[in-house]
């Protein structure tokens, strides 16, 4: 009996090692292993430091992680090539989530909530059924955004549901459920229903006739409806979801603060903010189909979309559809919740000033902006290393046309030499 478990660690320890971490260290033997089970996996390279910050982060999700069937890894692609080149790993850190023969890139911000959040939803089915009424309860509390389908699970609008389910499963909850489970919490339109449910309240996918028709329609239509409102109705912007958020098509109404290393922000930006997320809870009715509000902690990003250097708080909203964005013309901080709706009221009506936009002017601009902001930043942030850097080239491309001009010279003045010789004979 001990020389079998001797053995079991032995062939155990060289699938991955072993260390006082819940992260499993992979190797190259991971290949003959990786569809069994479910793996979390981040792949990095030592001299990264972005993974060298993510590694605390990667502990806890391993540590949160342990007693679920999801298996949290790292591999070091320096050492084993063959794992990275088979996952076609081109930068440090990924992510991927394996499930036998399927895997996913995660893509999203890698704080420890989210990660957790995504590795449990990823491991579960695309579609959960729900058979008990106080579930419904479970499911506001736990998640901010949730999609449902009500009713029998069959035809058309059930097998969509299932199809965009699956597609959408790294980025929001699917669930299924009866209309006597539900008859409490929401009023059903239908028999047969699709509604997502976010900040209290649940706004229902309108299936018209000749939807059920069409099928190609009806794919495109509910693709683009769960893809306008799979974020809540004032989410935190990032760079790692704004992208996902330009494709919701509406018009991106951002509050612009500016997080400490803490993530607090001054009481004046505090209120600010509570003061458009107030406009948003009492006119969400009417403006969520058309805006999308969020808010940003990083100024950086949104001085990036505005070209220019925004004071904080501030407020800009970007067209996504169009590229165009657009600012208040007063001082945002004086702006009263009623002009801010006129404001919005103003740019859905098409009467609001228009900045930027995808004309080529504007991208040589932003082209520049950009170059001209990593340059200041990377001067703040370390400004020996930026004069090497910059220096040493023009350093060298001094000494090259200076050598070049120079041979000029010496060339013209051997040119007039002979003539010399000549004049003095």
């Amino acid at each position: 009996m001990k020389f079998i478990t001797g053995l079991y660690i032995i062939f155990f320890t060289r699938i991955f090692n072993v260390s006082s971490s819940r992260v499993l260290e992979l190797s190259d033997r991971f290949l003959e292993f990786s569809k069994d089970g479910m793996w979390f996996v981040k792949f990095y390279a030592p001299w990264c430091s972005h993974c060298r910050r993510m590694e605390p982060t990667w502990a806890h999700v391993a540590q949160a992680l342990y007693n679920t069937p999801v298996k949290v890894a790292k591999v070091d692609c320096t050492r084993f090539t063959a794992v990275a080149s088979h996952f076609h790993i081109r930068a440090y850190p990924t992510i991927l989530f394996l499930k036998g023969s399927f895997q996913h890139e995660y893509t999203g911000d890698r704080v420890k909530e989210d990660l957790i959040n995504y590795a449990m939803r990823m491991s579960q089915p695309a579609v959960q059924r729900i058979s008990r009424g106080n579930s419904i309860e479970y499911l506001k509390e736990s998640h901010p955004v949730f999609f449902g389908f009500i009713g029998k699970q069959e035809g058309l609008l059930w097998e969509m549901f299932t199809i965009h389910a699956e597609k959408y499963q790294p980025h929001s909850w699917f669930y299924a459920m009866t209309h006597e489970v539900i008859k409490h919490e929401i009023k059903v339109p239908n028999e047969t229903a699709i509604f997502v449910y976010k900040d209290n309240e649940a706004f229902f996918f309108e299936v018209k006739d000749e939807l059920l028709e069409d099928k190609n329609m009806l794919n495109n239509t509910l693709g683009k409806w769960i893809t306008s409102e799979r974020f809540g109705f004032f989410p935190k912007i990032t760079r790692a979801n704004i992208n996902s958020l330009i494709d919701t098509e509406k018009y991106i109404v951002i509050v612009v603060v500016a997080e400490n290393k803490l993530e607090e922000i001054s009481q004046t930006e505090r209120d600010f903010k509570d003061m458009v997320e107030g406009i948003i809870m009492k006119r969400k009715n009417e403006l969520h189909s058309r805006f999308q509000f969020g808010w940003m902690g990083s100024p950086e990003l949104a001085n990036s979309i505005a070209m220019s250097e925004l004071t904080v708080p501030h407020l800009l909203v970007l067209n996504s559809t169009t590229s165009h964005h657009h600012i208040p013309d007063d001082d945002p901080v004086l702006m009263t919740p009623e002009a801010i709706s006129l404001f919005l009221d103003q740019i859905h009506n098409q009467q609001a000033t228009v900045y930027g936009g995808n004309g080529w002017p504007v991208k040589l601009y932003r082209g520049f902006f950009e170059a001209r902001t990593t340059l200041a930043n990377m001067w703040h942030g370390n400004p020996v290393l930026t004069a090497l850097i910059f220096g040493l080239p023009l350093g060298f491309l001094s000494l090259i046309c200076y050598s070049v001009c120079c041979a000029d010279i010496l060339d013209a003045e051997d040119e007039d030499t002979p003539e010399l010789h000549e004049k003095r004979d």
